[in-house]
Protein backbone atom coordinates (compact mmCIF):
# COMPACT_ATOMS: atom_id res chain seq x y z
CA UNK A 1 0.00 0.00 0.00
CA UNK A 2 1.36 3.44 -0.91
CA UNK A 3 1.93 6.33 1.47
CA UNK A 4 -0.85 8.27 -0.24
CA UNK A 5 -3.33 5.43 0.29
CA UNK A 6 -2.29 5.12 3.93
CA UNK A 7 -2.77 8.84 4.54
CA UNK A 8 -6.13 8.73 2.79
CA UNK A 9 -7.24 5.83 5.00
CA UNK A 10 -6.11 7.66 8.13
CA UNK A 11 -7.95 10.80 7.04
CA UNK A 12 -11.10 8.80 6.36
CA UNK A 13 -10.88 7.09 9.74
CA UNK A 14 -10.39 10.45 11.48
CA UNK A 15 -13.37 11.92 9.68
CA UNK A 16 -15.60 8.98 10.62
CA UNK A 17 -14.57 9.13 14.28
CA UNK A 18 -14.70 12.92 14.63
CA UNK A 19 -17.98 13.42 16.45
CA UNK A 20 -19.09 15.80 19.15
CA UNK A 21 -21.32 15.33 22.15
CA UNK A 22 -24.65 17.12 22.35
CA UNK A 23 -23.97 20.35 24.24
CA UNK A 24 -27.21 22.14 23.38
CA UNK A 25 -29.74 19.59 24.62
CA UNK A 26 -32.12 20.56 27.41
CA UNK A 27 -31.42 17.58 29.69
CA UNK A 28 -27.77 17.74 30.83
CA UNK A 29 -27.76 20.95 32.86
CA UNK A 30 -31.03 20.30 34.77
CA UNK A 31 -30.05 16.66 35.37
CA UNK A 32 -26.65 17.62 36.78
CA UNK A 33 -27.97 20.48 38.89
CA UNK A 34 -30.94 18.41 40.02
CA UNK A 35 -28.83 15.51 41.28
CA UNK A 36 -26.31 17.78 42.99
CA UNK A 37 -29.01 19.95 44.53
CA UNK A 38 -30.98 16.93 45.70
CA UNK A 39 -27.96 15.41 47.40
CA UNK A 40 -26.66 18.60 49.00
CA UNK A 41 -29.98 20.11 50.07
CA UNK A 42 -31.46 16.94 51.53
CA UNK A 43 -28.20 15.94 53.21
CA UNK A 44 -28.02 19.40 54.75
CA UNK A 45 -31.70 19.26 55.73
CA UNK A 46 -31.39 15.85 57.38
CA UNK A 47 -28.15 16.84 59.09
CA UNK A 48 -29.76 19.96 60.53
CA UNK A 49 -32.74 18.04 61.86
CA UNK A 50 -30.54 15.23 63.22
CA UNK A 51 -28.44 17.83 65.01
CA UNK A 52 -31.53 18.76 66.98
CA UNK A 53 -31.66 15.24 68.49
CA UNK A 54 -34.99 14.21 67.02
CA UNK A 55 -36.25 10.68 66.35
CA UNK A 56 -35.36 8.64 63.26
CA UNK A 57 -39.01 8.75 62.20
CA UNK A 58 -38.93 12.53 62.20
CA UNK A 59 -35.73 12.53 60.14
CA UNK A 60 -37.25 10.16 57.57
CA UNK A 61 -40.42 12.26 57.32
CA UNK A 62 -38.33 15.42 56.94
CA UNK A 63 -36.14 13.83 54.27
CA UNK A 64 -39.08 12.54 52.23
CA UNK A 65 -40.85 15.88 52.50
CA UNK A 66 -37.67 17.63 51.34
CA UNK A 67 -37.38 15.18 48.44
CA UNK A 68 -40.94 15.78 47.24
CA UNK A 69 -40.91 19.54 47.73
CA UNK A 70 -37.50 19.97 46.13
CA UNK A 71 -38.24 17.73 43.14
CA UNK A 72 -41.48 19.51 42.28
CA UNK A 73 -39.90 22.91 42.86
CA UNK A 74 -36.92 22.09 40.63
CA UNK A 75 -39.17 20.71 37.87
CA UNK A 76 -41.47 23.73 37.95
CA UNK A 77 -38.54 26.13 37.98
CA UNK A 78 -36.75 24.42 35.10
CA UNK A 79 -39.92 24.23 33.02
CA UNK A 80 -40.68 27.91 33.53
CA UNK A 81 -37.08 28.97 32.91
CA UNK A 82 -36.57 26.94 29.73
CA UNK A 83 -40.06 27.76 28.41
CA UNK A 84 -39.45 31.48 28.93
CA UNK A 85 -36.08 31.26 27.22
CA UNK A 86 -37.60 29.34 24.33
CA UNK A 87 -40.42 31.85 23.95
CA UNK A 88 -37.92 34.70 23.90
CA UNK A 89 -35.87 33.00 21.18
CA UNK A 90 -39.00 32.30 19.11
CA UNK A 91 -40.04 35.93 19.43
CA UNK A 92 -36.62 37.08 18.23
CA UNK A 93 -36.76 34.61 15.37
CA UNK A 94 -40.09 36.08 14.31
CA UNK A 95 -38.50 39.55 14.31
CA UNK A 96 -35.69 38.25 12.13
CA UNK A 97 -38.13 36.50 9.79
CA UNK A 98 -40.08 39.75 9.40
CA UNK A 99 -36.90 41.68 8.62
CA UNK A 100 -35.88 39.11 6.00
CA UNK A 101 -39.28 39.46 4.37
CA UNK A 102 -39.46 43.28 4.45
CA UNK A 103 -35.80 44.18 3.89
CA UNK A 104 -34.11 41.28 2.08
CA UNK A 105 -31.38 43.44 0.53
CA UNK A 106 -30.40 44.97 3.84
CA UNK A 107 -30.25 41.55 5.47
CA UNK A 108 -28.15 40.22 2.59
CA UNK A 109 -25.71 43.10 2.97
CA UNK A 110 -25.58 42.47 6.70
CA UNK A 111 -24.71 38.82 6.15
CA UNK A 112 -22.08 39.67 3.54
CA UNK A 113 -20.52 42.23 5.91
CA UNK A 114 -20.39 39.57 8.61
CA UNK A 115 -18.44 37.20 6.36
CA UNK A 116 -16.13 40.04 5.36
CA UNK A 117 -15.40 40.75 9.02
CA UNK A 118 -14.25 37.16 9.31
CA UNK A 119 -11.73 37.49 6.53
CA UNK A 120 -13.72 36.54 3.40
CA UNK A 121 -13.03 38.67 0.34
CA UNK A 122 -15.85 41.18 -0.36
CA UNK A 123 -16.91 39.72 -3.72
CA UNK A 124 -16.89 36.17 -2.42
CA UNK A 125 -18.67 37.19 0.77
CA UNK A 126 -21.48 38.77 -1.24
CA UNK A 127 -21.78 35.72 -3.52
CA UNK A 128 -21.96 33.36 -0.55
CA UNK A 129 -24.51 35.55 1.24
CA UNK A 130 -26.60 35.82 -1.93
CA UNK A 131 -26.60 32.09 -2.52
CA UNK A 132 -27.45 31.24 1.09
CA UNK A 133 -30.25 33.80 1.14
CA UNK A 134 -32.18 32.20 -1.72
CA UNK A 135 -34.00 29.91 0.70
CA UNK A 136 -35.87 32.04 3.31
CA UNK A 137 -35.74 29.33 5.99
CA UNK A 138 -32.04 28.73 5.41
CA UNK A 139 -31.42 32.46 5.57
CA UNK A 140 -33.35 32.63 8.85
CA UNK A 141 -31.30 29.78 10.30
CA UNK A 142 -28.02 31.43 9.31
CA UNK A 143 -29.01 34.82 10.72
CA UNK A 144 -30.21 33.15 13.93
CA UNK A 145 -26.90 31.33 14.34
CA UNK A 146 -24.79 34.38 13.56
CA UNK A 147 -26.78 37.08 15.35
CA UNK A 148 -28.56 35.24 18.16
CA UNK A 149 -26.20 32.31 18.64
CA UNK A 150 -29.02 29.75 18.50
CA UNK A 151 -30.09 26.92 16.22
CA UNK A 152 -33.83 27.22 15.47
CA UNK A 153 -34.04 23.47 14.89
CA UNK A 154 -32.38 22.57 18.21
CA UNK A 155 -34.07 24.64 20.92
CA UNK A 156 -34.19 23.09 24.42
CA UNK A 157 -37.42 21.41 25.48
CA UNK A 158 -39.11 22.63 28.68
CA UNK A 159 -40.62 19.19 29.24
CA UNK A 160 -37.29 17.41 28.90
CA UNK A 161 -35.69 19.90 31.28
CA UNK A 162 -38.48 19.50 33.86
CA UNK A 163 -38.51 15.70 33.75
CA UNK A 164 -34.71 15.50 33.91
CA UNK A 165 -34.62 17.88 36.85
CA UNK A 166 -37.41 16.11 38.73
CA UNK A 167 -35.96 12.63 38.32
CA UNK A 168 -32.37 13.54 39.10
CA UNK A 169 -33.31 15.64 42.15
CA UNK A 170 -35.48 12.85 43.54
CA UNK A 171 -32.72 10.31 43.02
CA UNK A 172 -30.11 12.53 44.64
CA UNK A 173 -32.35 13.45 47.57
CA UNK A 174 -33.21 9.80 48.19
CA UNK A 175 -29.62 8.80 49.02
CA UNK A 176 -29.37 10.55 52.42
CA UNK A 177 -32.78 9.11 53.43
CA UNK A 178 -32.09 5.57 52.25
CA UNK A 179 -30.04 4.39 55.28
CA UNK A 180 -32.84 5.49 57.62
CA UNK A 181 -35.40 3.66 55.49
CA UNK A 182 -33.23 0.55 55.80
CA UNK A 183 -33.10 0.79 59.60
CA UNK A 184 -30.22 3.15 60.43
CA UNK A 185 -30.63 5.10 63.65
CA UNK A 186 -27.60 7.43 63.39
CA UNK A 187 -26.66 10.13 60.91
CA UNK A 188 -23.28 8.76 59.82
CA UNK A 189 -24.50 6.10 57.33
CA UNK A 190 -26.59 8.76 55.59
CA UNK A 191 -23.66 11.18 55.49
CA UNK A 192 -21.30 8.53 54.14
CA UNK A 193 -23.70 7.40 51.41
CA UNK A 194 -24.50 10.98 50.41
CA UNK A 195 -20.83 11.95 50.21
CA UNK A 196 -20.06 8.90 48.10
CA UNK A 197 -22.97 9.89 45.87
CA UNK A 198 -21.63 13.43 45.56
CA UNK A 199 -18.19 12.17 44.61
CA UNK A 200 -19.70 9.76 42.06
CA UNK A 201 -21.86 12.52 40.53
CA UNK A 202 -18.87 14.82 40.24
CA UNK A 203 -16.81 12.08 38.64
CA UNK A 204 -19.59 11.30 36.14
CA UNK A 205 -19.98 14.97 35.23
CA UNK A 206 -16.25 15.10 34.51
CA UNK A 207 -16.83 12.70 31.59
CA UNK A 208 -18.61 15.47 29.68
CA UNK A 209 -16.29 18.29 30.76
CA UNK A 210 -12.60 19.04 30.61
CA UNK A 211 -12.04 18.44 34.34
CA UNK A 212 -10.42 15.31 35.74
CA UNK A 213 -12.79 12.86 37.44
CA UNK A 214 -11.07 13.06 40.83
CA UNK A 215 -11.05 16.88 40.88
CA UNK A 216 -14.72 17.14 39.98
CA UNK A 217 -15.69 14.39 42.42
CA UNK A 218 -13.64 15.83 45.27
CA UNK A 219 -15.03 19.31 44.68
CA UNK A 220 -18.62 18.09 45.00
CA UNK A 221 -17.76 16.01 48.06
CA UNK A 222 -16.17 18.98 49.85
CA UNK A 223 -19.04 21.36 49.03
CA UNK A 224 -21.69 18.87 50.13
CA UNK A 225 -19.79 17.94 53.27
CA UNK A 226 -19.36 21.59 54.22
CA UNK A 227 -23.07 22.26 53.79
CA UNK A 228 -23.96 19.24 55.94
CA UNK A 229 -21.46 20.23 58.65
CA UNK A 230 -22.77 23.79 58.87
CA UNK A 231 -26.43 22.76 59.07
CA UNK A 232 -25.65 20.03 61.60
CA UNK A 233 -23.95 22.63 63.78
CA UNK A 234 -26.93 24.95 63.42
CA UNK A 235 -29.24 22.08 64.29
CA UNK A 236 -27.29 21.35 67.47
CA UNK A 237 -27.31 25.05 68.37
CA UNK A 238 -31.02 25.55 67.75
CA UNK A 239 -31.89 22.24 69.39
CA UNK A 240 -30.02 23.22 72.52
CA UNK A 241 -31.59 26.69 72.55
CA UNK A 242 -35.12 25.36 72.05
CA UNK A 243 -34.61 22.48 74.47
Amino acid sequence: MSVIDTNADLHEAHRDNHTHRDVNGGWLRPAVFGAMDGLVSNLALISGVAGGSVSSQTIVLTGLAGLAAGAFSMAAGEYTSVASQRELVLAELEVERRELRKHPKDELEELAALYESRGVEPDLARKVASQLSRDPEQALEIHAREELGVDPADLPSPTVAAVSSFGSFALGALLPVLPYLLGAVTLWPAVLLALLGLFACGAIVARVTARSWWYSGLRQLILGGAAAAVTFGLGVLFGTAVG
